[in-house]
C-alpha cells in the first residue's frame, strides 16, 4: 500500500492562476508569514530549512517575513546568517525547554517561565542582531498585543477582567475586540515604508524595530496571556501591556492581497485554516479563507498523514507539557520523531517544485 504523502498545497484563487502559468518559483514570492501555535510550529523545521536554506536564496527581491509567537522567532531566525543551523538550534531549543515548578508548586510561575524564556532569547539572538535588524533582503515583522483600558497594565484581577471583555467582544465581532486589544508590528526596514499588509481591519499600530527593542518585542509576542508576564513599555512603542501577537492575529489572516497585487504569499503552515484571531479558535464560521489570502500558497501537514505518522497521531501541543509531566524524556522523544518525520514535508515540496508544480495537486483553501 503506498505511503499517504505528508503534504497538502491550498491556494488562493490568483496564486492557482499564477502558479497554472508560470509554476512557483522564489522571485515570485513578496511575503512569508509564520503563525503563533507553539509547539505545533515544529513540524515546519524542515520546510524552513529548505525554504529560506536552498529555495528563496536563488531569488534577489526583497521578502517581508510576518510571525506572531513562534512564528515570529521562527520568522526572525531565518535572517540569521547560516539560517539552516540557526532553525536546527531553534528546534533543539525549543524541544529541550523544562520549567521546573518551584518548590511548594505543582505548575510553574508566569514569572518564572518568562525569566527563563528572556534568558533564551538572549542567548539564542545575542550578538546577532545586526543579521536581523540589517538582512539585505529580509524584513522582519513582529505582530504583538497591546493590551487598552482594563488590560493596559497586567495585574491579578484586572487582567482576568480585561480578557473575560474582549472575550465577549471578539465573539459579537472581531473588530470589537480591538476595544480592548490593538495589532503591534515592530517593523525592520525602512520606517516609512507600508505594512506588508493592509491594516484596515483591525486597529494597528507600527514601530521601528531596533537592538533596544528587539528583545522584549520578541518576547512580548510569545508571552500567553497567564502563562508568561506581559512585557511593559517596550522602548520606542506606545507604554502599556504587551502580549501574544496571536491574541490578535493567532494564524496572520491579514491582507496581503491588496498590497502585493503581483507578488505571492508562502505560508508553511500546520493546518489548512488560518484562523484569525485566538479568541475566534471557536468560532468555526470564521475559519474559512477570505479575498484576503487570494495570493496565498499554505503549504500543510495531510491530516492523515499526521494521524499516522506523528506520536500520538497529532501535531506537538502544549498540552503535551501536562501529558507527559515531568516526563521531560519522553516529552523530547515524542517532539523528535514528529520533527524527523516531517522531513517528508520538505522532501514533497521540492519534489512538486522540481517537478514543474502541477497544478492538479493545489487545493482551494
Amino acid at each position: 500500500m503506498a505511503a499517504t504523502p505528508a503534504l497538502r498545497i491550498h491556494a488562493g484563487p490568483r496564486a492557482r492562476r499564477h502558479i497554472a502559468q508560470h509554476g512557483l518559483r522564489p522571485q515570485d514570492i513578496a511575503v512569508v508569514p509564520g503563525a503563533a501555535g507553539g509547539p505545533k510550529g515544529l513540524v515546519l523545521g524542515p520546510l524552513d530549512r529548505f525554504v529560506f536554506g536552498r529555495w528563496l536564496p536563488q531569488s534577489a527581491q526583497p521578502v517581508h517575513l510576518v510571525g506572531a509567537s513562534i512564528g515570529a522567532w521562527r520568522m526572525a531566525t531565518a535572517c540569521l546568517d547560516d539560517c539552516v543551523a540557526a532553525f536546527e538550534r531553534l528546534e533543539r531549543d525549543y524541544i529541550a525547554q523544562d520549567y521546573e515548578p518551584e518548590p511548594g508548586r505543582r505548575m510553574p510561575s508566569a514569572r518564572q517561565v518568562s525569566e527563563r524564556f528572556a534568558a533564551n532569547l538572549q542567548a539564542f539572538y545575542g550578538g546577532r542582531l545586526g543579521q536581523v535588524l540589517q538582512h539585505p533582503r529580509f524584513r522582519v515583522h513582529i505582530v504583538t498585543s497591546r493590551g487598552r483600558h482594563l488590560l493596559n497594565r497586567e495585574h491579578r484581577v484586572r487582567t482576568p477582567l480585561g480578557y473575560l471583555g474582549a472575550w465577549l467582544c471578539n465573539g459579537a465581532h472581531r473588530r470589537a475586540l480591538g476595544l480592548w486589544l490593538e495589532r503591534v508590528v515592530f517593523s525592520s526596514g525602512p520606517q516609512d515604508a507600508a505594512l506588508p499588509f493592509d491594516d484596515a481591519d483591525f486597529r494597528t499600530r507600527r514601530v521601528a524595530l531596533d537592538e533596544a527593542n528587539f528583545q522584549p518585542a520578541l518576547q512580548a509576542s510569545c508571552s500567553i496571556p497567564f502563562v508568561l508576564q506581559a512585557v511593559h513599555d517596550i522602548p520606542g512603542a506606545p507604554s502599556g501591556a504587551y502580549w501574544d501577537g496571536g491574541i490578535t492575529d493567532y494564524h496572520l489572516h491579514l491582507d496581503y492581497a491588496s498590497r502585493h497585487p503581483d507578488g505571492l504569499v508562502l505560508y508553511p503552515h500546520f493546518q489548512q485554516a488560518v484562523v484569525p484571531g485566538w479568541l475566534d479558535k471557536a468560532w468555526r464560521w470564521r475559519h474559512g479563507a477570505t479575498p484576503f489570502l487570494d495570493s496565498t500558497v499554505v503549504l500543510a501537514p495531510d491530516p492523515q498523514w499526521v494521524r499516522e505518522r506523528l506520536p500520538g497521531g497529532k501535531l506537538p501541543d502544549r498540552t503535551d507539557f501536562t501529558r507527559y509531566g515531568t516526563d521531560l524524556a519522553a516529552r523530547m522523544a515524542a517532539w523528535r520523531a514528529g520533527t524527523a518525520a516531517a522531513r517528508q514535508l520538505a522532501d514533497e515540496f521540492e519534489a512538486w517544485l522540481a517537478g514543474g508544480c502541477d497544478p492538479s495537486r493545489l487545493e482551494p483553501l
